[in-house]
C-alpha cells in the first residue's frame, strides 16, 4: 500500500551530504520492504476478514501513534488552515486503501502493486487540469508511456486480464488525489497535521463502519497478525518521514518502487505468485516514465528558482 506523505520537504539547515542522502536512501529502503510487509499481511487476512475490517486495523496503529503525538506535543499538531481540505484527505486515503485491499482479494500482490504505480503520473494530469502547473511536452509524453505500461500489467480484453485489477487501479487515482490535495496545503500545514488529520479521519469512518462488516478475528493467530499489521503501517510511515528528513526527496523518492521487488519477494514466498514477463515489463516501463517525470518536475524547479 502506498505511503502517506506530502511533497514539501522538511527544512533544513543545510544541504544534505552524500552520507544523509545514503542514510535517507537506506530509510526509505527499510520504509518499503515494511509497507511491502504490511501489504503481504493484508492479502493473507483477506482469506478471513472483510478487506474494511483490514484496513481499519490498518489505520488503528497509525492512530494510536497519532494520540501520542498529540499527547507529546500538544493539539497544536491540529491547528490547520484547511481543515475541510485536511478532513477530504482522509476520507480519500480510506476510499483508496479499501480499494487497494479488496484488489488484494482477487489478484497477486505484485501486480496490485505495480499497477499504483501509475499514481505520480495521475498526479502529472492532476496538477495541470487542477492547480494549474505547468506541463512540458516531456511530461506529458512519459505520462502517455507509462499510462501504455500499464495496459501491459491490466491487459484489458485479454483471457489474462482479472477485472480485479481495477480496484488498485481506481485506488491508485484516488491516491493522486490525495496527493494534490497534500501539494495545495502543504504550503501551509505542517506533514506532522497532513499524517494526523488522516490517520483521525480514516479511522473515524472505519470505525463506524465496523458494526456492519465486523467478523470475529478467527483463528486466533491472526490477531497478531493484524496487530503486526498496524505496529509496522506505524513504523512504515515514519521511516518514510524519516528518510525525506534526512536525504534529499529527488535522491531518496525514487527508492519507492523498490517496493515491487519486496512485493515479489512476499508474493513468491508466502502465495506461491510470481510476477510474469508482462507485469514486469509494464512495471518497468511505468516506473521508467515516473522517474523521468520526477527528473522533468526537477529541471523545472531549478529553472524557476
Amino acid at each position: 500500500m502506498m505511503a502517506i506523505k506530502t511533497d514539501s520537504e522538511p527544512l533544513r539547515p543545510a544541504e544534505p551530504s552524500r552520507a544523509d542522502n545514503l542514510r535517507g536512501a537506506l530509510f526509505m529502503l527499510a520504509g518499503m520492504f515494511v509497507f511491502a510487509a504490511v501489504d503481504a499481511m493484508a492479502k493473507y487476512s483477506t482469506d478471513y476478514l472483510p478487506s474494511l475490517q483490514i484496513v481499519w486495523a490498518r489505520y488503528l496503529g497509525l492512530f494510536l501513534g497519532v494520540v501520542f503525538l498529540i499527547g507529546f506535543r500538544g493539539f497544536i499538531i491540529m491547528k490547520s488552515r484547511h481543515r475541510p481540505l485536511q478532513l477530504a484527505r482522509g476520507v480519500v486515503a480510506a476510499m483508496s486503501a479499501t480499494l487497494f485491499i479488496i484488489g488484494l482479494n482477487y489478484v497477486a500482490l505484485a501486480d496490485a502493486i505495480a499497477v499504483t504505480f501509475i499514481a505520480p503520473l495521475v498526479v502529472t494530469i492532476l496538477g495541470a487540469l487542477v492547480l494549474g502547473e505547468r506541463v512540458g511536452p516531456h511530461r506529458w509524453t512519459a505520462t502517455v508511456i507509462g499510462f501504455l505500461g500499464t495496459l501491459l500489467v491490466i491487459r484489458p480484453g485479454f483471457a489474462s486480464f482479472h477485472p480485479g485489477l481495477i480496484f488498485p487501479f481506481v485506488a491508485a487515482i484516488l491516491f493522486a488525489v490525495r496527493q494534490i490535495i497534500s501539494r495545495h496545503i502543504s504550503h501551509h500545514d505542517r506533514t506532522a497535521t497532513t499524517v494526523a488529520y488522516t490517520s483521525l479521519t480514516a479511522t473515524f469512518l472505519l470505525t463506524c463502519a465496523m458494526p456492519f462488516v465486523w467478523t470475529p478475528i478467527e483463528p486466533a493467530h491472526l490477531f497478531l497478525v493484524l496487530a503486526a499489521m498496524s505496529l509496522l503501517s506505524a513504523l512504515g510511515e515514519i521511516l518514510v518521514i524519516r528518510a525525506l528528513e534526512v536525504g534529499l526527496a529527488v535522491f531518496v523518492s525514487p527508492l519507492h518502487y523498490t517496493i515491487i521487488i519486496w512485493a515479489s519477494l512476499y508474493g513468491f514466498l508466502l502465495f506461491g505468485q510470481f510476477p510474469d514477463f508482462w507485469t514486469w515489463t509494464g512495471a518497468a516501463i511505468i516506473t521508467a516514465s515516473g522517474l523521468y517525470v520526477m527528473h522533468r518536475e526537477r529541471v523545472r524547479r531549478d529553472s524557476d528558482d
